[in-house]
């Protein structure tokens, strides 16, 4: 179905995140950095990417504002995966570009069904 590229430093989350997406018929690919998920995302061309906030390095928001303002990954929608609960984190992960926010953990359902939902928006 679709390349989703995973960004998030969590090797639990990943797996986690991983088996879900692939269970439903995506291509997963992984990046264990903000910097290394933008080389990425520029490399392979993702459909999707799920981002995470609290990294080493550049944090998910600043790596949403990069995607977002870079020619070639702007198109890619984001959606950022984290634990940071707040309504002023929610509201600045879309300002920087965002397509939805989610709050770990996440189930399953709503997972791909958002997933879907910011594909299908394209």
């Amino acid at each position: 179905m679709a390349n989703i590229l995973i960004i998030d430093d969590s090797p639990t989350e990943v797996h986690v995140f991983k088996t879900m997406l692939e269970k439903n018929g995506h291509t997963a690919h992984v990046a264990e950095s903000g910097e290394a998920g933008i080389e990425k995302a520029k490399e392979i061309i993702p459909d999707l990417v799920l981002m995470d906030i609290v990294m080493p390095g550049i944090n998910g928001f600043q790596a949403t504002r990069q995607l977002s303002t870079i020619a070639e990954t702007s198109h890619i929608p984001v959606i950022i995966v984290t634990t940071k609960d707040q309504e002023t984190d929610k509201v600045w992960g879309i300002r920087q570009g965002a397509k939805d926010y989610i709050v770990k953990p996440v189930k399953e359902s709503d997972l791909i069904a958002r997933v879907n939902s910011a594909l299908s928006g394209k």
